[in-house]
């Protein structure tokens, strides 16, 4: 959970607030392309969409693969993903913060808990254990709670932010 911004990014456009680097794009792209043949499907895209939660209508489905789909091919190359990855919105992300955010919060609390991370990342196919999981909360956890919030995911969004920003500034 980072930013993500090219080398090549000019510094008017806002990174997004989902990968950190192109490794981590292609990482998470590879999440999406399940049979492997290097491009995203509506259905892949779907899948994906229905193992983090959230049910979307055929019509929103194939609306956000038009606007991700920019060579118009019917399916989301990486070079397509990443550009969606680096593009900011007018809010300076916060909606998309939010998002993100609920995406995990599973049970719209307003925290996310152990439980939680460890179900979203496990059904995302990435194999942590409910301790690894307990260990990033810990890392970003400023009230002790055991628990992150949404103030919380901000700000550790926008240190990583800031450090990938400074990493890559001429």
């Amino acid at each position: 959970m980072a930013t993500i911004t090219a080398p090549e990014s000019n510094n008017n456009q806002k990174p997004s607030v989902c990968i950190q680097n192109m490794e981590e794009v292609q990482k998470v792209f590879n999440q999406f392309d399940t049979n492997g043949d290097g491009k995203i499907s509506v259905t892949e895209l779907d899948n994906v969409l229905k193992a983090l939660g959230s049910a979307v209508s055929s019509d929103e489905l194939q609306r956000v693969m038009a606007d991700l789909d920019t060579d118009r091919d019917g399916f989301i190359g990486l070079d397509e993903f990443a550009a969606f990855c680096r593009s900011g919105s007018d809010d300076g992300g916060d909606a998309e913060l939010r998002d993100a955010f609920d995406l995990y919060d599973g049970d719209h609390n307003g925290l996310i808990s152990v439980d939680e991370l460890h179900c979203v990342l496990n059904r995302l196919g990435m194999n942590c254990s409910a301790h690894d999981c307990q260990r990033m909360i810990r890392s970003v956890d400023s009230d002790g709670d055991g628990n992150v919030n949404f103030e919380e995911f901000r700000k550790m969004m926008t240190n990583t932010n800031k450090a990938v920003n400074a990493s890559v500034a001429p």
